[in-house]
C-alpha cells in the first residue's frame, strides 16, 4: 500500500474521531430510519466532503484572501444548524404499533441526502479542515497526481466507512431504544445541533469583528 494512502487513511481516522453535529444526526437517523436511509445521508456528507475537495484543492489560495466568505457562511451555517435544532424539540416520537398490513410511510431518501449534504456542506469548520489539507498537500512536493488522488482517496473512503459503521451500530441498538429514551435522545440532539449553531455564530461574530 502506497505512503500516500496510509497518510491518507491515517488522516481520515483523525477526522471520523471527531465529535460534531454529523455524528449526532447519523445515529439519530440510524435509529429512526434505518441503515439505508442513513446510508444515504452519509452519501450526501461525502458529496459536500468532495466539493469542498475540490473547491479547496483548486482554489486553496483564492479562498484564503476573502475571510468574508467564512463569515458569511458562518452566520448561514449557524442559523441553519439552530433551526434544524429547534425543530426537533417539537419533533414527535414515532410508536411502534402494527402496521394491520398496511403501509407506513417513511422518509425520502432524497431527504436524507439534503440533510447531510446541508448539515455537513454549511459547516464552516469543514471548509477550514480542507483548506488546511489542500495547504499540507501543496506543501508536498514530492507527491504526484497519483499521490495526491490516493491521499485524498484515503481521507474520504475512511471516513464513509467509519460513518457507516456508525449507523450500522446504532441500527443493531434500536431494540434497547424505548419511546422514553428515544425521546430524550432527540433532544439531546437538538440541544447539541442548536451549541453547534450558536458556536458557528460565534466563529462568524468574531471573524467579523477582526476584519479591516
Amino acid at each position: 500500500m502506497s505512503q500516500a494512502l496510509l497518510e491518507g487513511v491515517s488522516m481520515g481516522l483523525l477526522l471520523s474521531a471527531m465529535i460534531g453535529p454529523v455524528f449526532f444526526t447519523l445515529i439519530q437517523n440510524s435509529i429512526e430510519n434505518g441503515f439505508r436511509h442513513t446510508f444515504i445521508l452519509a452519501l450526501g456528507i461525502l458529496s459536500s466532503d468532495l466539493i469542498y475537495v475540490i473547491i479547496t484543492f483548486f482554489g486553496v489560495s483564492f479562498l484564503a484572501q476573502y475571510p468574508n466568505f467564512e463569515v458569511i457562511l458562518g452566520y448561514v451555517g449557524g442559523l441553519v444548524l439552530i433551526g434544524f435544532g429547534v425543530s426537533g424539540f417539537f419533533k414527535k416520537n414515532k410508536e411502534r404499533i402494527s402496521s394491520g398490513g398496511m403501509m407506513i410511510s417513511k422518509p425520502k431518501k432524497s431527504t436524507g441526502f439534503l440533510k447531510g449534504f446541508g448539515i455537513n456542506g454549511i459547516n464552516p469548520f469543514v471548509m477550514l479542515f480542507w483548506i488546511s489539507i489542500a495547504g499540507l498537500v501543496n506543501l508536498k512536493q514530492d507527491f504526484r497526481s497519483t499521490d495526491v488522488f490516493l491521499y485524498y482517496f484515503g481521507i474520504l473512503f475512511t471516513v464513509f466507512m467509519i460513518d457507516l459503521l456508525k449507523a450500522y451500530i446504532a441500527k443493531q441498538l434500536k431494540s434497547f431504544v424505548t419511546p422514553g429514551l428515544m425521546k430524550k435522545l432527540n433532544i439531546a440532539v437538538a440541544i447539541v445541533l442548536v451549541f453547534f449553531g450558536l458556536r458557528l455564530i460565534k466563529f462568524a461574530w468574531e471573524r467579523q469583528v477582526l476584519l479591516p
